[in-house]
């Protein structure tokens, strides 16, 4: 699965539909020019078709003609204010645009939502996607560290999703919250019963919610949702707040050589080193276990990312360990 495919919605007319439906069986097939030339044909037909004209940016990028691409994302985003189809992040990936625009809530729900039903098979059978068991393994090693047990009072679980990382810590954790702006995601999840309680909101919405009715968590999970969030420094802020005194925040990112955040073309974020460790420092938090590690592959190659543990700085732990 990649994050980047257009996502679909009807034009209201049934022949840019099927124009639209033929241009995605034809890229399908690696015939991205044919795809390209239906697609243009759709949206003369439909010029307010958002979901074409993000297409249409796609094939030509693929073909080469980054012009072109930009002159469709540009159309793209005229037609679809919300930006539910992210070309926002495009434009600012191919024309240097806003270097890291934050993605719309729209893109993200509707983008989990289409992806709900097959997104377990889609991650850890085509993307061998482990966030939840490195997570696991860099919460048990950095509790041993501590010389403290596996074990949690209480658990939140961050943008959960379908509820893999709650699989994964279900049997350390005395209660088990989870969030996600997705409903078709958290229907998944209460399938699972895995939760003691589960609620549809924005990260920042909910951490907000929670620190103001005085919440407090002994470990917050972020597993691979980091990566749709440009700036971490608010989410770390807001984490802070809802945090135990003796309590760990533990997280994946996606991750590049430079130092600060970058629009990768699967259309997620990659936050450098610094990035990281700014939006930490700056919060009253401390990484006690960073590692690299490949959370998931793309295209059959493993993606460069980071697990970080972290605590309240005031906290007495030993110092921080770092494995590469």
């Amino acid at each position: 699965m990649t994050d980047s495919g257009p996502l679909f919605a009807s034009s209201g007319d049934l022949i840019a539909d099927r124009r639209y439906t033929w241009a995605l069986a034809l890229a399908a097939r690696g015939d991205f020019a044919a795809a390209a030339d239906m697609l243009a044909q759709t949206v003369d037909l439909a010029p307010q078709f958002a979901a074409a004209w993000f297409a249409l940016g796609a094939m030509r990028e693929r073909l080469g003609d980054v012009g072109g691409a930009v002159a469709a994302f540009e159309q793209g985003h005229a037609a679809d204010p919300e930006d539910a189809y992210g070309a926002r992040l495009q434009l600012a990936r191919l024309a240097g645009g806003e270097a890291t625009p934050a993605m719309s809530t729209s893109y993200v729900r509707r983008l989990f939502d289409q992806y709900a039903q097959r997104y377990d098979a889609a991650l850890t059978e085509q993307l061998a996607y482990r966030g939840p068991a490195l997570l696991r393994e860099a919460v048990a090693v950095t509790m041993r560290a501590a010389g403290r047990p596996l074990r949690f009072a209480s658990a939140l679980d961050l943008g959960c999703g379908t509820g893999l990382a709650g699989a994964a810590f279900r049997d350390c954790v005395d209660r088990l919250v989870g969030v996600d702006l997705s409903t078709g995601m958290l229907a998944q999840a209460a399938a699972k019963r895995l939760y003691d309680r589960l609620a549809t909101a924005d990260l920042l919405g909910f951490l907000r919610n929670e620190a103001a009715s005085l919440a407090t968590y002994h470990l917050v999970l972020a597993a691979d949702v980091l990566v749709y969030v440009n700036d971490l420094a608010p989410i770390m802020a807001a984490i802070s707040r809802v945090l135990a005194p003796d309590g760990i925040t533990a997280f994946t990112v996606e991750t590049h050589a430079g130092g600060n955040v970058t629009v990768l073309p699967t259309m997620r974020y990659a936050h450098g080193a610094d990035h990281v460790r700014c939006a930490l420092q700056g919060h009253g938090l401390r990484p006690v276990h960073q590692a690299k590690a490949a959370v998931r592959s793309e295209k059959g190659a493993p993606v460069d990312s980071m697990v970080v543990v972290a605590q309240p700085s005031t906290a007495m732990r030993p110092p921080a360990s770092r494995s590469r």
